[in-house]
C-alpha cells in the first residue's frame, strides 16, 4: 500500500470521532488546533473532551457510532479498539465518499496519520507507510534534537522575506535560497540576532536591507 502525503487545510472541515478515550483525545484537539469542525460519537468521554465540549470547542453525540453517523462529514476518525467498528465505519466511508482514519488499523484507512514536529510554522512529518507508528514516533523524538525551537523563528524570517521578495518582484531560484538557507544564517538565529539575519538572509538573495 503506497500513501501520497499531503498536507490539507482543516479550517471549518467537518470531522468525525468516534471514540472518547485518550486516543480520541488526542485526535480531536490536533482537529481542532487545525480549526477543524469537529463532532465526537461516544457513549463516554475522558474528563477533558468533557471539557472541550462545555466549551464549545466540539459536539457529542453520546451513543456508540450507528449507520448514517457519517452524514455531512469529509473525514472520520475512529479511535476505538474495536475492529467491528473500524470495519462498519470504513464501509459507511467508501459508500459515502468519507475518507476514514482508524487508528493501529491501516486495513480499514483511506489514509494515516504521520507523527509529527512543529516548529511553529515549520511541520516535520514523518510515517512508516503504517507499518510501525513506533517507528515513526522513534525517528520524530530524534528530530527534535535536530530542529531546534530555533527553526520556528528561522521560518518566521523566512516567510517575511520570502513577502518582501514577492513585493519587490523578485523571485530567486531554489539554487540562490539553497545557499543562503545556509549554516550562518542560522547561527545568527540561534544567537538571538533575528534582525541580523533577515537582513543578511536578503543580502544573499541580491535585495539591499
Amino acid at each position: 500500500m503506497a500513501y501520497y502525503p499531503v498536507f490539507v487545510d482543516m479550517t471549518e472541515r467537518r470531522c468525525v470521532v468516534i471514540g472518547g478515550g485518550p486516543v480520541a483525545e488526542r485526535k480531536v484537539e490536533g482537529l481542532i488546533a487545525a480549526g477543524a469542525s469537529v463532532t465526537v460519537i461516544s457513549p463516554a468521554l475522558t474528563a477533558r473532551l468533557e471539557a472541550l465540549v462545555r466549551e464549545g470547542w466540539i459536539r457529542h453525540v453520546e451513543r456508540h457510532y450507528g449507520p448514517g453517523d457519517l452524514a455531512g462529514s469529509e473525514l472520520a476518525f475512529v479511535a476505538t479498539d474495536d475492529g467491528e467498528v473500524n470495519a462498519a465505519v470504513a464501509r459507511d466511508g467508501q459508500a459515502a465518499g468519507v475518507w476514514v482514519n482508524a487508528a493501529d488499523d491501516p486495513a480499514h484507512c483511506d489514509f494515516i496519520l504521520p507523527s509529527v514536529l512543529r516548529r511553529g510554522d515549520l511541520v516535520v512529518a514523518v510515517a512508516s507507510g503504517g507499518a510501525s507508528p513506533a517507528l515513526s514516533r522513534a525517528v520524530r523524538e530524534e528530530l527534535e534534537t535536530y530542529f531546534t525551537e530555533d527553526y520556528a523563528v528561522l521560518a518566521e524570517v523566512v516567510a517575511e522575506v520570502r513577502r518582501e521578495l514577492k513585493e519587490r518582484a523578485r523571485v530567486p531560484g531554489w539554487e540562490a535560497w539553497r545557499r543562503a538557507l545556509d549554516g550562518d544564517l542560522r547561527r545568527l538565529i540561534a544567537e538571538g540576532r533575528r534582525e541580523e539575519a533577515k537582513a543578511g538572509l536578503l543580502r544573499l538573495l541580491g535585495v539591499g536591507a
